[in-house]
């Protein structure tokens, strides 16, 4: 038994990177069966870098160029709707893919048998694809414990609490697009796939580092701040609501689990995760200006685990405290 795989690629100004990105995918052990690349609305020469590429891979290459910018989320949806494969790879326009990337996830899903998709680990590079220290991985506190719970059941509570699926690490069995899609713009594409995955069933962790991820100034959603200070400054930048936009979002989740419970075999335990969820988001997003005043309120939330469940532990804690 063997898949059919379809990469799809979002573009926008790729040009810089685009050519390493694309040689790495020619260059693949199990070469890819159809790379699909959706542009939106690049100025620069991303295109005639496609289009050169196309007339000379291996696998069919398309080319779409949107008529309007439809954002990232909406691209990627756009992106993996063309795509035919049994199994589709998401493709950021700026990594570099190691030569087994995709004959490692397609091994994955073939063990698992029931698996609906995987995601794995990465190296970091700088805008000179030199070599980072540390990993994509760590970057998302996600820890040896994080992943042993991933394995488990319980996969729902670690994306419950943070998103450690990075989309262009993601791959995922075609035929369930139909309960994926439509995607609400307001969500980042690999959160709102990721989660519904894991509602649906088993998401394979492959702690391996498949592919080099981009660390630049350029990218649209980068690492999350890895230093205190760089905690303490984004949430200083960080506008009043914040947390009402993160509720909205889980509220979206809840709305379309709940619409499609049949499909979804783990949506009880999913359902009752978001409920948590926004019930703490709603709890510290209602905590007073004074800041004697939310020390009670603080407290009451950390003692019931709230903060270590749903949020960043001791740094939200601290954030709560001192900065809001």
């Amino acid at each position: 038994m063997s898949f059919s795989i379809s990469v799809a690629m979002c573009t926008h100004n790729g040009g810089r990177f685009l050519p390493e990105q694309l040689a790495s995918i020619a260059a693949q052990d199990r070469l890819p069966d159809q790379l699909v690349v959706c542009d939106d609305g690049s100025t620069d020469n991303t295109h005639e870098i496609v289009k050169e590429f196309a007339g000379r891979s291996a696998f069919t290459t398309s080319l779409i160029v949107n008529n309007h910018r439809l954002g990232s989320t909406k691209n990627f949806e756009k992106a993996i709707s063309l795509c035919q494969g049994d199994i589709v790879a998401l493709a950021d326009q700026d990594d570099v893919w190691y030569s087994y990337k995709l004959k490692a996830i397609e091994t994955a899903l073939l063990d698992s048998g029931a698996a609906v998709g995987a995601f794995s680990d990465a190296n970091l590079i700088d805008d000179n694809s030199r070599l980072l220290p540390g990993h994509l991985w760590e970057a998302f506190s996600f820890d040896s414990e994080q992943q042993r719970r991933f394995a488990s059941p319980r996969a729902l509570e670690v994306l419950v609490k943070h998103p450690v699926v990075t989309g262009a690490t993601m791959a995922f069995r075609r035929e369930l697009f139909k309960i994926l899609a439509p995607i609400p713009s307001n969500h980042i594409h690999d959160r709102w796939i990721s989660f519904l995955l894991a509602t649906r069933g088993c998401v394979i962790a492959i702690p391996q580092s498949l592919m080099k991820y981009r660390c630049h100034s350029g990218q649209q959603e980068g690492l999350p701040p890895q230093s205190r200070s760089e905690l303490i400054s984004q949430a200083r930048t960080r506008q009043p609501g914040f947390h009402l936009e993160e509720i909205e979002q889980f509220h979206t989740l809840y709305e379309r689990i709940k619409l499609r419970e049949a499909d979804f075999p783990h949506a009880q335990h999913a359902l009752e995760e978001i409920e948590s969820k926004i019930s703490h988001l709603s709890r510290r997003s209602k905590l007073p200006q004074q800041r004697l005043a939310r020390i009670p309120l603080i407290l009451r939330e950390s003692f019931n685990l709230g903060y270590w469940r749903y949020s960043a532990g001791w740094n939200s804690i601290a954030r709560d405290l001192i900065i809001r």
